[in-house]
């Protein structure tokens, strides 16, 4: 099971929306977090003045005057939730909202304080001390009253003469979630509007960080079309040594191309003297009285001259491949070979838009077409069809006769360059060969198949022609 996306736009967005919705959900939880300890502190401060405002009535020798002993709202309502609770040497004293609470038991690791009763406020005794919080400060402890709510308090031990006196201020903590439910809409919908925003940045992110690559492939497609000699691409400066390495190869099989050129140019400059020895000496009387083998010197001369021209033009500095309108080259094939097949009484059907043209050699072109359509023209019984079309970047023309049926066997080897159809007819038996040769060689390709009337039909593909290289 594939888990990332083929593309590298959609492997980036998938791994960014994970970062995102875990960042998202950290920040959720982070926030609620920090919400609850501002909640609980500013519920602290409360009881801490509360813890403040009964140590007051604490005296030096552990003595409570319980006429200083004051319940603020909303201590002073029985369950509010909020009491507090003092355990002296001289007496124990509690809340007015604190009758019928019993004891609290601790379950914080902070403290774990002691259950004070609830006896009747004692005697008078001397004036409190007017200090604020006598001795360490108060310590945070969460616990369950008797009747199983959760409460969240504060401790504060009051050292006298007479032994700890001992203050307990709590409130429910209830009152801590309460704040955090209100808030978790609002807060998961601000995260959600937060990473739809984030993510949009994302994807604007990934349009402009991959255009750059986009472009490039742009100019290698116009570099394979002819129509660029070099990618040329300033920025990012990420991509300029890829564009470089890319440069580089394209420098170098234009170098070994034009090498091979230079190679099959010598060969046939060499192979000029031995012909013309040749044709010679088959002039001579008697040497050749039918003339066949001067006809076979000829035409390698023809080929010598071809190929020493097609190897002058891929020189550096020679005329880019020109645009060839496919109709106009097939009309003067199809009217050539009606003439030299005038007896066979085979008629040719052409269906090419005149717009069509290729990028080709003229004299490559005419050689590859003229094997295929000759092959078409021997073996059909009355008709060959030449049909063409777009194909994306290239040009699809479809070469059909109406011949003889062809076994899946003999297409195969046709397809593999194993066959030749003309090895029992005129010719020299390499016509295919020569036109896959020319037809590849300009980035084209040629397939084989049975044809609707059982025929060969013969599928070649060549660049369309475009706009003039740069």
């Amino acid at each position: 099971m594939r888990l990332l996306p083929r593309s590298l736009a959609g492997r980036l967005l998938a791994t960014a929306a994970l970062a995102l919705l875990v960042a998202l959900a950290i920040a959720a939880a982070a926030i609620g977090h920090v919400l609850g300890r501002f909640v609980i502190a500013g519920m602290d401060q409360r009881l801490d003045a509360q813890l403040a405002l009964v140590a007051r009535a604490v005296g030096p020798d552990g003595s409570v005057a319980p006429g200083r002993l004051i319940d603020p709202p909303p201590f002073d309502r029985p369950g509010s939730g909020w009491a507090w609770q003092l355990r002296a040497p001289g007496g124990r004293w509690h809340s007015a909202s604190a009758a019928g609470m019993g004891p609290v038991r601790a379950t914080g690791p902070s403290h774990n304080p002691p259950p004070p009763p609830h006896p009747e406020r004692g005697p008078a005794a001397p004036p409190p001390q007017e200090s604020g919080l006598p001795g360490p400060p108060p310590r945070p402890f969460d616990g369950i009253a008797a009747d199983g709510a959760p409460i969240h308090g504060r401790l504060l031990e009051i050292a006298t003469t007479r032994g700890p006196a001992v203050l307990l201020a709590t409130a429910p903590r209830a009152l801590v979630r309460r704040p955090l439910r209100e808030a978790t809409a609002p807060l998961l919908l601000s995260v959600a509007l937060l990473g739809g925003l984030l993510l949009l940045a994302v994807l604007v992110q990934l349009r402009l960080g991959l255009r750059p690559l986009a472009r490039l492939g742009t100019m290698l497609a116009e570099v394979r079309a002819g129509r660029r000699r070099h990618v040329e691409v300033e920025e990012p400066t990420e991509l300029l040594p890829l564009v470089a390495e890319l440069n580089a190869l394209i420098d170098a099989n234009e170098a070994g191309l034009a090498a091979a050129r230079r190679h099959v140019a010598n060969l046939a400059h060499g192979l000029k003297t031995p012909l013309a020895t040749l044709r010679l000496d088959l002039a001579e009387p008697g040497r050749d009285p039918d003339g066949r083998l001067a006809a076979q010197v000829a035409r390698l001369e023809a080929q010598i001259r071809h190929h020493l021209a097609r190897a002058r033009a891929a020189e550096p500095g020679a005329a880019a491949t020109p645009r060839i309108p496919l109709r106009q080259a097939l009309d003067a094939l199809v009217a050539a070979l009606a003439r030299i097949h005038a007896d066979r009484g085979v008629a040719a059907r052409l269906a090419v838009p005149d717009a069509l043209a290729v990028r080709c050699d003229p004299q490559d072109l005419d050689e590859a077409l003229g094997n295929l359509l000759d092959n078409g023209w021997r073996h059909a019984r009355r008709l060959v069809r030449c049909s063409a079309e777009p194909d994306g970047r290239q040009i699809a023309l479809r070469i059909e006769d109406d011949g003889d049926t062809l076994d899946e066997a003999g297409l195969a080897a046709l397809q593999a360059g194993e066959a030749r159809l003309d090895e029992q007819g005129a010719g020299y038996g390499q016509g295919i060969r020569i036109a896959r040769a020319l037809i590849e060689l300009h980035g084209g390709t040629l397939r084989f198949a049975r044809g609707a009337s059982g025929g060969l039909a013969v599928t070649l593909t060549l660049p369309a022609a475009s706009d003039a290289p740069r």
